[in-house]
């Protein structure tokens, strides 16, 4: 064999390529690095999504306050303080106003009566 022939065929050989091939644990990793930024940007929005901003305006609400006596409910507070209206809604706006877990009452406790009901009284 001549050395032409050698080199002819050195000369047609194909290149051989290999293919970039992702295992399972690669996969993950390059899914978890893709995910990560989106992940942060969700926990941003949701952290910053809540705050209250706050304004120079002042609140104009004003309530009266009332001191339970010993044996008084929010009924009898209704009738006394609000004659006109409905009792449950005063209950339930009582309730709502003072953050209260129930419609029972401690002797001494101060209670908020909302402006509504005051006006009237």
């Amino acid at each position: 064999m001549s050395t032409i022939a050698i080199a002819d065929i050195q000369r047609t050989a194909p290149a051989v390529r290999t293919r970039l091939r992702l295992t399972r644990r690669g996969r993950l990793v390059l899914t978890t690095l893709a995910a990560i930024p989106l992940l942060i940007g969700v926990a941003l929005a949701v952290l910053n999504g809540g705050q209250a901003s706050a304004g120079n305006t002042e609140s104009h609400a004003h309530f009266e306050t009332v001191t339970i006596q010993p044996g008084e409910t929010l009924w009898q507070l209704a009738e006394e303080t609000a004659p006109n209206a409905d009792p449950r809604d005063f209950v339930q706006d009582v309730v709502s106003l003072n953050a209260l877990d129930g419609s029972g009452l401690q002797a001494g406790q101060e209670i908020s009566i909302p402006a509504q009901y005051t006006a009237a009284h």
